[in-house]
């Protein structure tokens, strides 16, 4: 019963989502599709942080190098759009490699820091770098397909690609793959001692991670056709992990929660007051002090036991 409850209320979001573009001003449809683009980000990193337990703490530099991989390769060496947006996750995914294969010898923290070292190298090479990644000024008015050059248009592609890589993920977390990955989690020192090799798995988990933040970096090229350098700076990174944990990072969908909670504050409270942030860390510290397991987590729990299948648990 509840699997079917859950399913219904899946299909009334995503029709009211349907509908979006034809029902509200063409501000929302573009907030909308902001929030889905960094729940998707929230969403690749709580795959190796949070059920993987790997400290990734500078997951956006995959993020802005997708974004940067799809806009130089429009803006700068003149390639078709669509080129662009496979070649973003494929550097993204690439660069996940290098900085995995320097820092998988590390474990938790020093893993984290060696890899925010790395990241904000890469954020100080694009943001010097003028005649290739326009310095600190960007990339502004990228070019796009005229399918999705409309506001609706690039709506429907991000709910559609995000709506993809989130089943792709899932799907992932649900083979035999994912639980060994959730396994070495648990307990690294016992899955090596059955014989999981441990890194290959870790690796292997980054370059997936890795790959979908490039494509989330793709989907913001795609709603605001534009690039910075600040897609990738520390700060960034800090901001999606809150995301997770603040809508759950032992779910599945609590980062996408998370990120349309973070984004909608971010947008509305910061046009009333410039200290919308002291706001956002209030309610974390709630969150963290009231509800450890982040907001789904808290929903799904009290529906657990408000369902017979609970109860009778």
């Amino acid at each position: 019963m509840g699997g079917r409850k859950s399913n219904i209320i899946l299909l009334i979001v995503l029709a009211i989502l349907a509908f979006v573009p034809w029902g509200l001003p063409r501000f929302y449809p573009y907030l909308i599709a902001l929030m889905v683009t960094m729940g998707l980000l929230a969403t690749s990193l709580d795959f190796v942080l949070g059920f993987g337990g790997i400290y990734q703490l500078h997951h956006a530099v995959f993020y802005g190098v997708g974004a940067y991989g799809a806009a130089v390769m429009i803006m700068k060496l003149g390639y078709n759009p669509w080129i662009g947006f496979l070649v973003g996750p494929l550097v993204a995914t690439v660069l996940s490699f290098i900085i995995g294969l320097i820092c998988i010898r590390l474990s938790k923290l020093y893993f984290g820091m060696l890899q925010i070292s790395l990241g904000s190298l890469v954020w100080a090479i694009v943001y010097r770098w003028y005649s290739f990644t326009g310095g600190d000024d960007g990339i502004h008015g990228i070019s796009m397909p005229s399918i999705i050059a409309t506001s609706a248009g690039s709506y429907y592609f991000t709910m559609i690609v995000a709506g993809l890589s989130l089943l792709v993920m899932y799907r992932i977390l649900n083979s035999p793959f994912g639980s060994t990955l959730q396994g070495i989690r648990d307990n690294p020192i016992r899955s090596q001692a059955i014989g999981v090799n441990v890194r290959r798995h870790q690796l292997a988990a980054m370059l997936i991670a890795g790959f979908f933040g490039g494509v989330a970096g793709v989907l913001f090229v795609v709603v605001d056709n534009s690039v910075f350098p600040d897609m990738m700076f520390w700060t960034l990174s800090l901001e999606i992990t809150i995301m997770a944990l603040l809508g759950g990072w032992l779910t599945f969908l609590g980062p996408m929660l998370g990120a349309a909670i973070m984004v909608s504050l971010r947008t509305f409270v910061s046009g009333i007051t410039d200290y919308w942030t002291l706001i956002m860390g209030i309610v974390l510290m709630l969150v963290i002090l009231f509800l450890p397991e982040g907001v789904l987590g808290y929903i799904f729990e009290v529906w657990k036991r408000r369902t017979p299948e609970g109860s009778s648990g």
